[in-house]
């Protein structure tokens, strides 16, 4: 198993009441700390970054061209056809 270490650095974050009472009931039923909880959660927003091949996917799905259409009267055949 390989291990790295990483510099941690103690820091403090005002919260809404409810929102931390939240977060400490979704650590708790995953059986983690609130502050793994709380970084995990961090991380993956920070580091949520997709790639070029995903990003050129995107933004041909939202301009809508090369679109295929779907044709649903022969849905259950290409169903079969997977």
């Amino acid at each position: 198993m390989i291990r790295t270490s990483t510099s941690k650095v103690q820091t403090a974050f005002r919260l809404d009441q409810d929102l931390l009472r939240r977060l400490k009931i979704k650590a708790k039923k995953e059986n983690r700390s609130l502050n793994n909880y709380v970084e995990t959660i961090l991380m993956d927003i920070a580091y949520d970054e997709p790639n070029e091949e995903t990003l050129a996917a995107l933004n041909e799905v939202r301009s809508g061209k090369n679109l295929e259409k779907l044709d649903l009267d022969n849905f259950d055949k290409f169903v079969a056809e997977l």
